[in-house]
């Protein structure tokens, strides 16, 4: 397992009680947290500062993305 998924997970241990009372494992947060990562990484793409112009294209993708990654998941920022 990648190192900052295991991360993620070790956020989401202990974060819920089920019906019988135990403390389990969110798995709604950690998909939200995943999401969230994803969305951290269009917004670094389309950040950075050293692109030219012919990297406009991929700017606008990356936001694009971001946008669709948003909407599709129902994430807010």
């Amino acid at each position: 397992m990648n190192e900052r998924i295991r991360e993620l997970a070790e956020k989401c241990e202990g974060r819920t009680i089920c019906e019988c009372g135990e403390i389990g494992f969110n798995y709604e947060k950690f998909a939200e947290l995943i999401v969230k990562e994803c969305i951290k990484f269009c917004e670094h793409e389309f950040n950075d500062d050293e692109y030219d112009e012919h990297d406009t294209g991929m700017w606008i993708k990356a936001q694009s993305i971001k946008t669709a990654i948003m909407e599709h998941f129902g994430v807010k920022e």
